[in-house]
């Protein structure tokens, strides 16, 4: 028997990064786009129809941020799970991401194979963060 596709939404509210990372999951058989949206308040509105199981959600946007974004959408369906997406590989924003919720966390310069890697196992029930922001971390004490 055929899996049934993950159902993703992405939110980021540049349209050429959408329509890039769009493009590259749905060559991917394991995922479906069901929503891409271009702010927060559209993923608010788009959530209970998309009904996504992972949201790839970029940090630095307006008039709603990703960690507004996370926040509100985890408590409106607490069963998504979210990626945070950023151009910046500092630590402190995947923290702030996993501290809000979010499952994961990848940076726009992830490989393909890492993106996909990360939303499979964000979907298991992992938790995920990509090497670039790994390598960054400070050393457990």
């Amino acid at each position: 028997m055929k899996e049934k596709p993950i159902r993703i939404m992405l939110v980021d509210d540049h349209p050429l990064v959408r329509a890039s990372w769009k493009l590259l999951l749905e060559n991917n058989p394991r995922f479906l786009v069901t929503a891409d949206c271009s702010s927060g308040p559209s993923a608010l509105e788009q959530l209970t129809l998309a009904k996504p199981e992972i949201m790839l959600v970029d940090i630095n946007m307006s008039p709603m941020n990703g960690f507004k974004v996370t926040r509100s959408v985890l408590e409106k369906m607490p069963s998504v799970k979210i990626i945070g997406l950023s151009v910046h590989n500092q630590p402190k924003y995947a923290i702030r991401m996993l501290q809000l919720g979010a499952r994961g966390f990848l940076t726009k310069t992830s490989t393909l194979e890492e993106i996909n890697a990360g939303i499979l196992a964000v979907h298991r029930g992992e938790m995920y963060i990509c090497e670039e922001v790994k390598r960054n971390m400070p050393p457990a004490e």
